[in-house]
């Protein structure tokens, strides 16, 4: 009999490239059948789930009666050759010739049977050992890959904001306030005011991480700690801020098909959608798009306000790429957002909404760049002038036009796994009525 200790150890996904040979796989006992003579062990080593075959005939008596007795999530050592097997979603199978049990598992809380929402999310620890689960984490993991590939590839400078801010970019009403030793202090919402002193320093620069939103929103889209990601260059203005999301997005989307595929077809995810985004994509203005939703029905949608998700979704529905929709009332958008020359009541902002009702996954747009109007912004924003100097100072000392955006991870994760809630996008999510496990 072969031994674990004579045959290499190697991951599933790594499977095909020994055919054949005698192999050892480390991991838990993710399923389980019998039949007669035979014992079906489904064991995934966090790359992936392979059928593993013990038969009778081909182990001791005692790893037969013990491969029989396994309960699920068991930690596991199984050695065996690897055969081809075309019904097999990997193609292999493995034919075992010795089983170690290295850590038995109590009784699994997490069944085959429909669990609640709630239930699972209390046991989200296990949860994400579950095969969708495992696929979506695996999705976004290759997200987050993409997107540090991207602008590390294209001239872009990490640069790493801070978490702790003594004010905001846009008023403290959604912030998390903490205390700071004798000060107070809030955790981010953005680290794109630090990004744009950086811009000033290095041209081309991102920041990416965690930040917090305390919205008293339960909304699918709605987390209050999540990911993102918030290029700023010098020099740009807002058709090539458009220009570059667009192409930043067709990457983030093209790596996922090209590496993921695999992970989409778990969650049975309509590839042909994905592979359908493609440059270039719709540009609408603020205005076009009252259009679009007054032709829809909302013949009562005003002029001035702001979009929620209901609208988000029936802009979407006109379109099945991603779409750009430029200069907003500037009366509702940040007061670093420059104005439109042409119209003094528009920004030269974008939002980009995900195609099939998945909202905005992008916010961004041009800065203001001109000191005076800028100090005039806060004063009419209410903002203390004396919290924001630093940033005054970016405009005092050599100013340029520049734009950037940020990318929200968990709406982008959502939109291409083809998820109903964001909850499932992060490995421990925060929400309004969760901060646990």
């Amino acid at each position: 009999m072969t031994t674990t200790a004579t045959a290499p150890w190697i991951y599933v996904e790594k499977i095909g490239g020994y055919d054949g040979q005698v192999v050892t796989l480390k991991g838990w006992l993710y399923n389980k059948r019998s039949s007669g003579k035979l014992h079906f062990l489904q064991v995934r080593d966090g790359t992936g789930v392979i059928q593993c075959v013990v038969f009778k005939g081909d182990v001791s008596p005692e790893v037969f009666e013990l491969a029989g007795g396994i309960t699920q999530e068991s930690a596991v050592m199984v050695t065996g050759t690897v055969k081809k097997d075309d019904r097999s979603p990997i193609g292999f199978e493995l034919g075992v010739s010795d089983v170690t049990l290295v850590n038995p598992a109590a009784e699994y809380p997490i069944t085959p049977k429909e669990h609640g929402v709630a239930f699972l999310m209390d046991h989200r620890h296990l949860w994400l050992r579950s095969s969708r689960q495992h696929a979506i984490i695996r999705i976004r993991a290759e997200i987050i890959r993409a997107i540090r590939d991207y602008f590390d590839d294209n001239g872009f400078t990490l640069i790493d904001s801070p978490i702790f801010t003594p004010n905001a970019c846009e008023g403290t009403s959604n912030l998390f306030e903490t205390d700071y030793f004798e000060n107070k202090a809030y955790l981010t919402q953005s680290g794109q005011l630090y990004v744009e002193a950086a811009a000033a320093a290095f041209g081309k620069v991102y920041c990416f991480g965690p930040t917090f939103r305390a919205e008293k929103s339960k909304t699918r889209r709605h987390l209050t700690e999540f990911w993102m990601v918030e290029p700023e260059m010098a020099y740009f203005d807002l058709a090539m801020d458009m220009d570059l999301a667009e192409d930043f997005v067709c990457h983030i989307v093209q790596q996922v098909l090209k590496h993921r595929r695999a992970e989409l077809e778990v969650l049975e995810r309509d590839i042909s959608k994905l592979e359908a985004i493609q440059k270039p994509f719709p540009r609408i203005t603020y205005d076009e798009a009252i259009e679009i939703l007054r032709a829809a029905g909302n013949e009562d949608t005003p002029w001035g306000e702001d979009f929620g998700g209901d609208e988000e979704t029936i802009i979407s529905q006109k379109f099945d790429k991603p779409v750009l929709i430029h200069r907003y009332p500037a009366e509702i958008k940040a007061f670093y957002m420059k104005q439109d020359p042409e119209n003094a009541k528009l920004a030269l902002n974008v939002d980009m909404i995900a195609p099939e009702g998945y909202g905005e996954i992008i916010g961004g747009g041009q800065r203001e760049d001109d000191l005076d109007v800028l100090l005039s912004k806060l004063k009419t924003h209410e903002l203390p002038e004396e919290a924001f100097s630093w940033y005054l100072d970016i405009r005092k000392y050599g100013s340029v036009p520049h734009a950037g955006f940020g990318l929200g991870v968990e709406r982008t994760v959502a939109w291409i796994c083809g998820l109903h809630h964001v909850r499932e996008t992060i490995p421990f999510p925060r929400l309004m009525d969760r901060l646990s496990p």
